[in-house]
Formats: structure tokens, sequence, C-alpha cells
């Protein structure tokens, strides 16, 4: 497989995990087809056993979001910019304290937003409390399913 064509996967998998941090956008579909496509074009057989973990693990993460609450995002005060601060918080956290690292990262990026808006600690917990309350534990489980999808096809593209 070429640079190129590993590249353009690279695409689909970075905004399928922006899709999932953003309302209306398949995320995990996205960052699925790329994990499919790169199967597809290796043929081999860590290839195929990416992509029927992936599928499970996807499988696995919707069953889980639909027994959490509805997401709410209207009256609870979420903002882009609160969302940005908790991707990049994610996807830090996933790298620097490696896979478990992102549930930290992604709360704190949640408290860091809040923190700078509020200004007080005590106003900051209260408020990133009701948003993962409201949205964001769904949010986050998704988005830590995709970060492992592309963890490890990461991983398998140096690996190989």
């Amino acid at each position: 497989m070429g640079v190129w064509q590993l590249l353009l996967i690279a695409m689909v998998m970075l905004l399928g995990l922006f899709g999932v941090l953003t309302p209306g956008v398949p995320g995990t579909w996205l960052v699925w087809a790329a994990m499919l496509w790169w199967s597809l074009h290796e043929q081999t057989g860590l290839a195929w056993i990416l992509l029927v973990s992936s599928t499970g693990l996807l499988l696995l993460t919707q069953v889980v979001v639909w027994q959490l609450p509805p997401r709410r995002f209207r009256g609870v005060g979420i903002t882009r910019r609160m969302v940005a601060y908790a991707g990049v918080g994610a996807f830090l956290g996933f790298f620097l304290i490696p896979v478990l690292g992102a549930i930290p990262g992604f709360v704190g990026g949640i408290y860091l937003s809040e923190r700078l808006r509020l200004g007080g600690h005590g106003q900051a917990e209260s408020a990133t409390r009701t948003v993962m309350r409201a949205a964001g534990t769904s949010v986050l489980v998704e988005l830590f399913a995709c970060l492992l999808i592309v963890g490890a096809w990461a991983g398998a593209v140096i690996w190989d």
C-alpha cells in the first residue's frame, strides 16, 4: 500500500475522530470505513483481525451508548470551544498516558474550558459534572473506542 493511500486513510480516520465530537456526523462509521478500506487493500491476517476487532468494538460501543441516557446538548452550555478542548485533551491524554489517558484528558479538557469561562474551581467542577451527565459520557465512550481503533491501526502500519 502506498504512502498516499495510507495518508488518505489516516485523514478519513482523523475526520471520523472529529465526527464523534460533532453532532450529526457519523464519526464511528468513518473510522470503521477507513479500517475496512485498509483491510481490503492489505489482505493480511493482521488486517482482518483488526477489522473484525474494530467491528466488534464499535458494535459493543453502540450497545453501551444506547444504554446511557440520551444526549442533551441544548441548555447545558456545551460550546464549540468546550468540544475542542475535550477532543484535544482526549487526544493528548491517549498518547501521553497510553490508551487510558484519553478519559482524564477528555474530562480535563472540559474542566479547563469551564475554568477559563467561569473563573472558579467550584463552578468549573459543577459545570463539568453537568456536561458529563448530559452528553459527555456517551461522547467519551464513542471517542475512546475510535481512539483505540485508530491507535491499533497506527501500530499495525508502523509495525508492518
